[in-house]
Protein backbone atom coordinates (compact mmCIF):
# COMPACT_ATOMS: atom_id res chain seq x y z
CA UNK A 1 0.00 0.00 0.00
CA UNK A 2 2.90 2.32 0.66
CA UNK A 3 4.06 1.55 -2.88
CA UNK A 4 0.77 2.79 -4.32
CA UNK A 5 1.09 6.00 -2.32
CA UNK A 6 4.74 6.45 -3.39
CA UNK A 7 3.76 6.19 -7.05
CA UNK A 8 1.27 9.01 -6.55
CA UNK A 9 3.23 11.26 -4.19
CA UNK A 10 6.83 10.51 -5.25
CA UNK A 11 8.01 11.09 -1.66
CA UNK A 12 8.33 8.27 0.84
CA UNK A 13 7.57 10.44 3.88
CA UNK A 14 4.31 11.65 2.37
CA UNK A 15 3.45 8.13 1.20
CA UNK A 16 3.92 6.78 4.72
CA UNK A 17 1.75 9.57 6.08
CA UNK A 18 -0.97 8.83 3.50
CA UNK A 19 -0.89 5.12 4.34
CA UNK A 20 -1.05 5.83 8.07
CA UNK A 21 -3.97 8.23 7.64
CA UNK A 22 -5.72 5.72 5.38
CA UNK A 23 -5.38 2.95 7.95
CA UNK A 24 -6.76 5.24 10.64
CA UNK A 25 -9.74 5.97 8.37
CA UNK A 26 -10.14 2.23 7.65
CA UNK A 27 -10.07 1.45 11.36
CA UNK A 28 -12.73 4.06 12.15
CA UNK A 29 -15.02 3.19 9.25
CA UNK A 30 -14.61 -0.58 8.93
CA UNK A 31 -18.36 -0.99 9.37
CA UNK A 32 -18.96 0.89 6.14
CA UNK A 33 -17.30 -1.82 4.04
CA UNK A 34 -19.89 -3.46 1.77
CA UNK A 35 -18.76 -6.78 0.21
CA UNK A 36 -21.41 -6.45 -2.48
CA UNK A 37 -19.55 -3.43 -3.89
CA UNK A 38 -16.16 -5.15 -4.28
CA UNK A 39 -13.36 -6.96 -2.54
CA UNK A 40 -11.90 -5.81 0.76
CA UNK A 41 -8.50 -5.41 -0.91
CA UNK A 42 -9.92 -3.03 -3.53
CA UNK A 43 -11.68 -1.05 -0.79
CA UNK A 44 -8.40 -0.70 1.16
CA UNK A 45 -6.42 0.39 -1.90
CA UNK A 46 -9.10 2.91 -2.84
CA UNK A 47 -8.87 4.54 0.57
CA UNK A 48 -5.05 4.69 0.38
CA UNK A 49 -5.22 6.12 -3.16
CA UNK A 50 -7.78 8.76 -2.17
CA UNK A 51 -5.73 9.78 0.86
CA UNK A 52 -2.58 10.10 -1.28
CA UNK A 53 -4.45 12.21 -3.83
CA UNK A 54 -5.75 14.48 -1.06
CA UNK A 55 -2.21 15.03 0.23
CA UNK A 56 -0.96 15.62 -3.31
CA UNK A 57 -3.63 18.28 -3.92
CA UNK A 58 -2.78 20.01 -0.64
CA UNK A 59 0.96 19.98 -1.39
CA UNK A 60 0.40 21.44 -4.86
CA UNK A 61 -2.06 24.03 -3.65
CA UNK A 62 0.24 25.39 -0.99
CA UNK A 63 3.64 24.77 -2.59
CA UNK A 64 4.79 27.14 -5.29
CA UNK A 65 7.35 26.98 -8.05
CA UNK A 66 8.36 30.59 -7.39
CA UNK A 67 10.67 30.70 -4.35
CA UNK A 68 9.49 34.23 -3.49
CA UNK A 69 5.95 32.87 -3.00
CA UNK A 70 7.22 30.35 -0.45
CA UNK A 71 8.92 32.89 1.77
CA UNK A 72 7.50 32.83 5.26
CA UNK A 73 7.44 35.65 7.77
CA UNK A 74 10.08 35.35 10.46
CA UNK A 75 8.41 33.85 13.56
CA UNK A 76 11.12 35.31 15.80
CA UNK A 77 10.02 38.84 14.90
CA UNK A 78 6.57 38.18 16.35
CA UNK A 79 8.19 36.73 19.45
CA UNK A 80 10.40 39.82 19.86
CA UNK A 81 7.32 42.07 19.88
CA UNK A 82 6.12 40.45 23.11
CA UNK A 83 7.30 42.09 26.34
CA UNK A 84 10.27 40.27 27.87
CA UNK A 85 8.32 39.77 31.08
CA UNK A 86 5.44 38.14 29.19
CA UNK A 87 4.63 34.61 30.36
CA UNK A 88 3.66 33.72 26.79
CA UNK A 89 7.05 34.79 25.48
CA UNK A 90 8.87 32.80 28.15
CA UNK A 91 6.77 29.70 27.47
CA UNK A 92 7.21 30.01 23.69
CA UNK A 93 10.97 30.28 24.13
CA UNK A 94 10.97 26.97 26.00
CA UNK A 95 9.45 25.16 23.02
CA UNK A 96 11.51 23.32 20.43
CA UNK A 97 12.16 25.63 17.45
CA UNK A 98 10.01 23.74 14.92
CA UNK A 99 7.00 23.65 17.23
CA UNK A 100 7.41 27.30 18.19
CA UNK A 101 7.70 28.42 14.57
CA UNK A 102 4.68 26.35 13.50
CA UNK A 103 2.53 27.80 16.28
CA UNK A 104 3.57 31.39 15.57
CA UNK A 105 3.08 31.02 11.81
CA UNK A 106 -0.34 29.43 12.32
CA UNK A 107 -1.73 31.67 15.05
CA UNK A 108 0.00 35.00 14.43
CA UNK A 109 0.35 34.95 10.65
CA UNK A 110 -2.75 32.85 9.90
CA UNK A 111 -1.21 29.98 7.91
CA UNK A 112 -3.24 26.77 7.74
CA UNK A 113 -1.64 23.42 8.53
CA UNK A 114 -1.68 22.56 4.82
CA UNK A 115 -0.03 25.84 3.87
CA UNK A 116 2.72 25.28 6.42
CA UNK A 117 3.29 21.71 5.22
CA UNK A 118 3.60 22.84 1.61
CA UNK A 119 5.80 25.82 2.30
CA UNK A 120 8.07 24.09 4.80
CA UNK A 121 8.29 20.89 2.76
CA UNK A 122 7.17 18.84 5.76
CA UNK A 123 4.47 16.17 5.96
CA UNK A 124 1.08 17.50 7.03
CA UNK A 125 0.98 15.09 9.96
CA UNK A 126 4.28 16.45 11.28
CA UNK A 127 2.98 20.02 11.20
CA UNK A 128 -0.25 18.99 12.93
CA UNK A 129 1.72 17.12 15.61
CA UNK A 130 4.09 20.03 16.21
CA UNK A 131 1.18 22.42 16.68
CA UNK A 132 -0.88 20.06 18.84
CA UNK A 133 2.04 19.13 21.09
CA UNK A 134 3.33 22.69 21.20
CA UNK A 135 -0.07 24.00 22.29
CA UNK A 136 -0.28 21.31 24.96
CA UNK A 137 3.15 22.37 26.26
CA UNK A 138 2.11 26.03 26.20
CA UNK A 139 -1.05 25.25 28.12
CA UNK A 140 0.93 23.36 30.73
CA UNK A 141 3.52 26.14 31.01
CA UNK A 142 0.91 28.91 31.20
CA UNK A 143 -1.31 26.95 33.62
Amino acid sequence: MVGVAIRILRRRDLAEEATHDAFMRIWRSARSYDPSRGSARAWLYTIVRNQALTILRDERRFGSEDPADNELPQPDQALQRLPESSALRQCLQQLETGRRNAIVLAYVHGFSHGELAGRLGMPLGTIKSWIRRGLASLQECMG
